[in-house]
């Protein structure tokens, strides 16, 4: 079982759904998300590194302070045993792109939390908020509790943005491919192995937020795993 899975060890649905504020609630269709592996175990390792980011689209630094999404680009602290691809496409939309690159960082942020077994983290409190951020935090905190960890290669693929309201409030979903993605224990270093299957692959479909820095929040989130859109021969 992965450490991001916690469908089976709960009992729940594969699909949770919540009820989006009322600001979006004739536009968006929200949920919390509950991310899961269907063959895969977690691992950490101890030498950390800069994960791969989104090659998609590079923001130059500003000499500003500022956390503006338009002048600093995160780093995301993984363990040696982690990497990641982003697969990521200019869609033309200069919205749809912001909200699409900073989708993608919600994603490394939310592996970087679960190696490091901390959600408080400055790349998830700068890429997550509201619901969507209080789960992560519970939900790391109990893989943590239980001495697992995350380990492997994380593939992100077919973003896509349904939908924007006032260009402040989005709706957007993508692919994980955690085929060689595993859980971890954190004691031994034993990787929990499983066969690759359908299940592996699992689209999320989420709700964002514009913060007053220019970031994209996600708020809400919800996941199914074996999707026809995301599962790959």
């Amino acid at each position: 079982m992965h450490p991001l899975d916690d469908l089976h060890s709960h009992g729940e649905p594969t699909l949770k759904h919540y009820t989006p504020p009322a600001i979006v609630a004739t536009a968006l269709t929200a949920t919390l998300l509950l991310t899961a592996c269907a063959g895969g175990d977690g691992s950490s390792g101890g030498d950390a590194k800069a994960a791969k980011t989104d090659q998609a689209q590079s923001r130059t630094p500003s000499p500003s302070a500022s956390l503006s999404a338009e002048s600093t680009t995160p780093v995301f602290a993984l363990p040696s045993d982690i990497d990641t691809a982003v697969e990521r496409h200019p869609t033309g939309n200069a919205t749809k792109d912001g909200i699409l690159r900073d989708v993608a960082y919600s994603a490394q942020a939310r592996l970087e939390a679960f190696a490091k077994g901390d959600a408080q983290t400055a790349n998830m409190n700068r890429y997550f908020a509201a619901q969507a951020l209080t789960y992560w935090t519970q939900r790391v905190a109990a893989v943590r509790k239980d001495g697992l960890t995350v380990t492997g290669h994380y593939r992100f693929f077919n973003f896509a943005v349904t939908d924007v309201v006032n260009t402040k409030t989005a709706a957007a979903r993508y692919c994980e491919d955690q085929r060689k993605a595993y859980s971890k224990e954190i004691k031994t270093h034993k990787v929990l192995r499983t066969e690759p299957s359908d299940t592996d692959f699992i689209l999320i479909t989420l709700q964002a937020a514009k913060d007053s820095h220019g970031d994209w929040q996600v708020t809400r989130q919800s996941w199914k795993k074996a999707d026809r859109s995301c599962v790959q021969g």
